[in-house]
């Protein structure tokens, strides 16, 4: 059944984009127990393998509904464009516990039995040390399942926010929304229906506006949620994905190595998406100052054009650049 969002005028004026640490950490805890994400992810789930089995996510599993409501105040919308993670999860351990207990159930109510089981009446039973549990193994499973790899995450995620705004600015938020995801369509100007929810849902936005946040471990479908207080949000794939874990020298021909260096060309290859040098330098395992280098250099033969977003300057591929990163691919 769809999910409809009814937008104002002002709604459509409201939108805006956020990548969020806190997010992406829940969606890691859910791939863990969702087999039919494993593709994607594999070289990750093998190297994490022992860190998660390390970890006891029962509790938060038992409140992860392969469809239906997930708990809004584990996975708040962020209120800033890139909030750290502990920002976020200082946000989850602040809420009120009588929200927690009304999250909780509403979550449980859609998983058979969950309410009845001995570890869903602990959690509705006492929302404050609910609250505390949740938000431990929430920040543990940041620190051994997450952190380690969010440069590059964080590097893809911009990435995407890069190229989505400058859709956004060509084709208005209809058709960017349209764009997203087979799942998102307009049924008229004002109405946007989201496809493969569980339940027929609405929301009126009644000038709320919505967030947009590109997510790697929520691929291949889009989530959309947030019951008031909360702002609404669509959570769609992200770009990339197909680099997402791949190291450098696995998507980098032997000839582009020999042509322009083995460093320079990693770099070329890294900017399937537009990114900054801080990014490059966590995707790549590389000094800033080495990758400044050799974007300057890369810039100065015409492989690279640059240019300001927000407090950053991205680099992306010019058509020679992606003529020779492309055409290279499979000759190696």
């Amino acid at each position: 059944m769809p999910f409809h969002l009814h937008f104002a005028e002002s709604d459509l004026l409201r939108c805006r984009f956020a990548v969020s640490p806190l997010w992406e950490t829940q969606e890691a805890v859910r791939t863990l127990a969702r087999p039919g994400r494993a593709a994607y992810h594999l070289p990750w789930l093998r190297r994490i393998r022992d860190a998660a089995a390390a970890l006891d996510l029962a509790p938060l599993h038992l409140l992860m509904p392969e469809f239906g409501h997930n708990p809004d105040f584990l996975s708040r919308p962020p209120v800033v464009a890139a909030p750290s993670f502990e920002e976020e999860i200082a946000a989850v351990r602040a809420t009120d516990p009588e929200l927690v207990r009304t999250d909780i159930r509403l979550a449980l109510a859609d998983t058979p039995g969950a309410a009845e089981s001995p570890a869903g009446r602990a959690l509705t039973a006492d929302p404050a040390a609910a609250l505390r549990t949740l938000a431990d193994l929430l920040e543990r499973a940041w620190q051994e399942l997450v952190a380690p790899d969010w440069p590059r995450l964080r590097t893809l995620l911009e990435a995407d926010v890069a190229y989505h705004s400058r859709r956004l600015a060509e084709l208005g938020l209809q058709g960017l929304l349209g764009e997203l995801s087979p799942q998102l369509s307009w049924t008229d100007g004002t109405t946007l229906r989201i496809t493969g929810t569980n339940g027929d849902h609405t929301r009126v936005l009644a000038g709320a506006g919505l967030v947009l946040m590109p997510s790697m471990f929520v691929w291949p479908r889009v989530v959309s949620g947030y019951l008031p207080p909360w702002q609404p949000a669509v959570i769609y794939p992200a770009r990339g994905i197909g680099a997402l874990w791949s190291r450098p020298s696995e998507r980098t021909p032997a000839a582009l190595a020999r042509l322009l260096g083995r460093a320079r060309a990693e770099v070329l290859c890294a900017l399937d998406e537009p990114a900054s040098t801080t990014a490059l330098a966590g995707v790549l395992g590389l000094a800033p100052s080495t990758v400044s280098g050799h974007l300057s250099a890369l810039r100065g033969a015409g492989l690279l054009t640059a240019r300001r977003y927000g407090h950053q300057v991205l680099y992306e591929r010019t058509p020679l650049g992606i003529a020779l990163a492309v055409s290279q691919r499979g000759t190696g």
